[in-house]
């Protein structure tokens, strides 16, 4: 190997911390700053939550116009699984990465909050195999 050469999975650490920390630094780990949010009793979360959302999708646009040509109905899964989505996030104070940053942050509290994500996980691939046997396809483009 190179010297020169990054390792990807320490460059993926080093992203992964920065995030976090700027995750931590605006106010996301914080249950109550996301309550605010959600009652739009604070706007600024909300701002900078859609701020990214709409930066994000439009660098997707970008990325997706130069390499692929993507065509795909949406799943049926893909409203309730956003309206759980959302109520989880609402309920635990945050999406699926944000215990990680509180469990960087001293929080142990959101080892619950893992444990809930894995259990769910879990539950959902049980109910897909045995009732629902939905193609839920690949997440690769």
């Amino acid at each position: 190997m190179n010297d020169n050469t990054l390792n990807p999975f320490a460059l993926k650490i080093a992203f992964g911390v920065l995030l976090g920390f700027s995750l931590s630094r605006i106010g996301f780990s914080s249950y109550d700053e996301l309550h605010k949010m959600f009652v739009f009793a604070d706007w600024r979360m909300f701002f900078t939550f859609a701020g990214a959302l709409v930066l994000t999708t439009l660098m997707f646009q970008v990325v997706l116009q130069r390499r692929f040509k993507v065509s795909r109905p949406i799943h049926r899964g893909t409203i309730l699984g956003g309206m759980l989505f959302g109520l989880g996030w609402a309920l635990a104070g945050g999406c699926p990465s944000i215990p990680l940053v509180q469990l960087g942050e001293g929080k142990v509290l959101a080892l619950f909050t893992i444990t809930g994500i894995v259990a769910g996980v879990l539950v959902f691939r049980f109910v897909q195999r045995r009732y629902l046997r939905w193609d839920v396809g690949s997440c690769s483009v």
